[in-house]
């Protein structure tokens, strides 16, 4: 839309991702007049959008987490294990998260796992390690089930309360029923549940038991969800699309694009956009403007057309104002402005989900490559006292098969070819076609989850001298592992070990230190590597004091009446679930208070007493 520039806006939304696609929603619901602003493209049209990213990704030879999506260099969207086009890396280990900007954000190629918080995450400083949250798990259930509904969570609350120990109100199923378990988790299922294992971090062995994960993507409508009203799946987007969601079609490709759009992503969210809220794309937020007052005046942005840096900049008005632009981008933009940073917590405490991969090879066919990347996983050492000797971790089954580990099946045909025969030289013919079959249909991983705490040394930067092609400057990043940490990492090796015995599987787990595993350390003598979960948190971090941290529990910036910074980087702890539900159910809480802000704005304007701004 032309002109937003020229119209004072009640409130302008920085990012068009999971967290601003929520918050606009919402506050556009009540009738405010929102503006958000998008750094990266957005779909030539609704109807052609969806269609052209999968056809992109279809047809890119590096299939790769932002292959479906347009980007650009005057919006660099940091692919994962970025090493120096865009991060500038300064610490002793390689920070390898990515994202992505476009219209829809990160929220466009991320895996769709939308499992809740443990209620001890909330509390992770009584456990000595990391800090504890201004509210609970009981604080923010009521948000949590609000975001189940938006985004459509198919789950298992019954096994979710016994096997996880999460509380839940009487009654209450989650929209629709859980994906079902691939024919890999069934088969684990058979071999684990009963058994146990040895934690080096715990007293006690831990028991065993296989249990789906929540997923944000259609499954079966829940018949009792809503107290019988039952649930009706988000459509598709486009005309042509059928009036109810399509059910998971197991296409494998949910990162970084799901072809039936199964899988919840904000776009889904912004169909829902009443008329009060414009969306402007290709719209680099550059500054927020703060009054003498100390209040946001507004935001100051870039417009950039195609792929250059050729670019005008615009000034907006605003009376509230909401970063939702990732961890990173939300610290570099409160930097940039000089914002918001009384406490010296801006960009610090950096958090992440080092991942460590364990691959290898089952005794039968499991099917692999089939379905989302993982529709279940082991929950026992999430909780208990043995996060106070260790990180605690969240085992992911992974259904595609080394993929994450060593590479795409492609990669297996190659070293086939290459030498895969007897006598030193590559298989060929039917030769081929049967060892490849017996491989690669046997392939399965482990993906631990580690819990990473708040440590403020791990942090975002900005230096005039690294700057990109519009001028802004880059993310400038240290980045490291605790002992703590480290130590969860070695404790997930352990069980690992003896999940493998209890299958009976070959493990081909081995890390090198080299470019294939930039995240390599040694620990206690032994070699460990991670890759990087994409889960970004902690650089605007939550508390209950404005000496310590950067915003509230609303997410509001603690030196500055309506200025929020939402996001997992609100979040005190990263936890060991995936963090975009939880993210979710801040946001729609934190927009309550933005409501409350705003009437109590127009009260006092009504009143005859204009809120001051900025000259």
């Amino acid at each position: 839309m032309s002109g937003p520039q020229g119209t004072r806006w009640d409130v302008v939304v920085v990012g068009g991702g999971f967290a601003g696609s929520l918050v606009a929603k919402r506050l556009g619901d009540q009738g405010w007049r929102v503006l958000v602003l998008e750094a990266g493209h957005g779909a030539s049209s609704p109807d052609g959008g969806h269609a052209d990213a999968v056809e992109a990704y279809r047809t890119a030879l590096l299939k790769v987490p932002n292959s479906p999506y347009r980007t650009s260099t005057a919006a660099p969207s940091p692919a994962m294990a970025d090493v120096g086009e865009y991060f500038v890396q300064n610490g002793p280990l390689p920070y390898g998260s990515g994202y992505l900007r476009a219209n829809g954000g990160t929220g466009l190629a991320w895996t769709g796992l939308a499992p809740r918080m443990h209620p001890e995450d909330f509390r992770a400083g009584d456990f000595g390690h990391g800090r504890n949250w201004p509210l609970g798990y009981d604080d923010l259930e009521p948000y949590y089930r609000a975001a189940e509904r938006e985004i459509g969570v198919a789950g298992d609350t019954e096994e979710q309360c016994a096997e996880v120990g999460l509380p839940f109100p009487e009654g209450y199923q989650f929209p629709m029923r859980s994906i079902p378990q691939s024919y890999l988790d069934q088969v684990m299922t058979k071999s684990l549940n009963g058994g146990t294992v040895r934690d080096p971090g715990a007293d006690d062995p831990v028991r065993l038991h296989v249990v789906t994960t929540p997923h944000a993507r259609n499954g079966l409508p829940h018949p009792s969800y809503d107290d019988g009203a039952g649930y009706r799946p988000a459509p598709g987007l486009g005309p042509g699309q059928p009036d109810r969601g399509t059910l998971c079609q197991g296409h494998a490709s949910c990162v970084p694009i799901c072809p039936s759009q199964a899988k919840y992503t904000p776009l889904k969210t912004q169909a829902r956009w009443g008329s009060s809220v414009t969306l402007v794309t290709r719209a680099v937020v550059t500054r927020v403007r703060i009054g003498a007052d100390g209040r946001p005046a507004g935001v100051d942005y870039r417009s950039y057309r195609d792929d250059t840096a050729d670019a005008v900049t615009h000034s907006v008005d605003a009376d509230l104002v909401v970063l939702a632009a990732h961890a990173i981008e939300n610290a570099k933009l409160l930097l940039v402005s000089e914002a918001a940073n009384s406490s010296d917590q801006v960009g610090r405490n950096l958090m992440d989900h080092p991942v460590l991969l364990t691959w290898g090879l089952m005794p039968q066919q499991v099917g692999a490559y089939r379905g989302p990347g993982s529709t279940s996983g082991l929950e026992g050492f999430r909780f208990g006292a043995a996060r106070t000797r260790r990180a605690p971790f969240r085992v992911e089954i992974g259904n595609w098969g080394w993929t994450w580990a060593t590479g795409s099946p492609e990669r297996r045909v190659a070293e086939f070819l290459g030498a895969g025969g007897s006598d030193g030289r590559g298989l060929l013919g039917a030769e081929l076609r049967r060892a490849l079959g017996d491989q690669i249909g046997r392939e399965f991983a482990f993906q631990f989850e580690v819990e990473q705490e708040a440590d403020p040394a791990n942090r975002v930067t900005v230096d005039p001298r690294h700057r990109d092609a519009l001028g802004m400057p880059r993310p400038i990043i240290r980045y490291d592992l605790s002992d703590y940490v480290k130590r969860g990492i070695a404790a997930a090796k352990a069980v690992s070990d003896q999940l493998f015995d209890l299958l009976g599987a070959e493990d081909h787990t081995r890390f090198e230190q080299g470019p294939e595993w930039p995240g390599y350390f040694e620990f206690e003598g032994r070699p460990y590597a991670y890759r990087a979960a994409g889960h970004g948190a902690g650089t605007h971090i939550m508390g209950d004091s404005p000496l310590t941290s950067v915003v509230d529990e609303w997410q509001r910036c603690w030196d500055h009446p309506y200025l929020y910074a939402v996001g997992c980087g609100s979040m005190p702890t990263v936890a060991t679930s995936n963090p975009s539900l939880t993210m979710a159910a801040l946001a729609l809480r934190s927009s309550e208070e933005m409501h409350r802000d705003l009437l109590g704005r127009r009260r006092i304007t009504s009143a005859g007493h204009p809120a001051p701004l900025a000259s």
